[in-house]
């Protein structure tokens, strides 16, 4: 709990306290950090671990130098097609090259989403995340039975991926709620959307551990594990979101 109001609070603080310049800072250590976590999943430890977390870091640099929507679209094509299809066929150690190169395109769209989403936008993108993860696990614990992904992720279930879905749409409905004006089936169906995306997330960071063969991405948050344990829902979530918001405020 005290690591979880420690992460909170230093969330809050970082956008709407701290000027936009230590925002992006900040984001580029959680990335390099984030990265070195990766590289260590693909077995890269020492220099080179560290030289592939500040390559990640420069791939963000120039994201945030010149953002443009096709990163974006290519961040959410990877989530929606390319990792549920790598999920089906497997995720191995043999593929570790392949891992290694996914790395940039798993943190550096988000990290930019991060730097540059207005504040309130981001809080309720994470929100969105959150609330999906705290009702899939509490309804998959009370009620689920039927295995979403039995290899990758024993503890997971259909019952609790349909509970996140309705958490989600929850969430949406009550930012939906206390705006002026607002088109519910966009809202609703993007919700549903980046719920089901947050689920691939989770997933895919399941998957590269359990090839790694450790339980953790890290040990940087106790009780936590690392970043990436943390943080896998929102890094599949953030780039689709930056790219359906425009287009769900654009219908209301």
């Amino acid at each position: 709990m005290a690591t979880a109001a420690a992460l909170i609070a230093g969330l809050l603080l970082a956008l709407f306290v701290l000027p936009q310049p230590a925002l992006i800072l900040i984001v580029a250590a959680l990335s390099a950090l984030a990265a070195l976590e990766w590289a260590h999943l693909c077995a890269l430890r020492g220099s080179l671990a560290l030289v592939y977390a500040l390559f990640v870091v420069a791939v963000y640099g120039a994201l945030l130098a010149d953002p443009r929507v096709v990163e974006l679209a290519i961040a959410a094509v990877f989530w929606l097609l390319v990792v549920p299809l790598w999920l089906r066929t497997g995720v191995r150690a043999s593929q570790r090259g392949w891992l290694l190169a996914a790395g940039p395109v798993l943190i550096a769209p988000a990290a930019l989403v991060m730097a540059v989403l207005p504040p309130l936008e981001l809080l309720a993108v994470l929100m969105l995340v959150w609330a999906a993860d705290i009702a899939a696990y509490f309804a998959g614990h009370a009620w689920g039975k039927r295995k979403l992904a039995p290899v990758t992720s024993p503890g997971k279930t259909w019952e609790g991926a349909a509970a996140g879905l309705l958490g989600a749409v929850a969430w949406a409905i009550i930012c939906g709620s206390m705006a002026e004006k607002i088109s519910w089936a966009p809202l609703l169906g993007s919700a549903a959307l980046l719920a089901a995306v947050s689920i691939v997330g989770d997933l895919f960071e399941s998957a590269a551990k359990r090839q790694a063969g450790v339980k953790d991405s890290g040990a940087l948050l106790p009780g936590h594990g690392g970043l990436l344990d943390r943080f896998d829902s929102a890094l599949a979530v953030l780039p689709l979101a930056a790219l359906l918001l425009p287009a769900v405020k654009a219908s209301a």
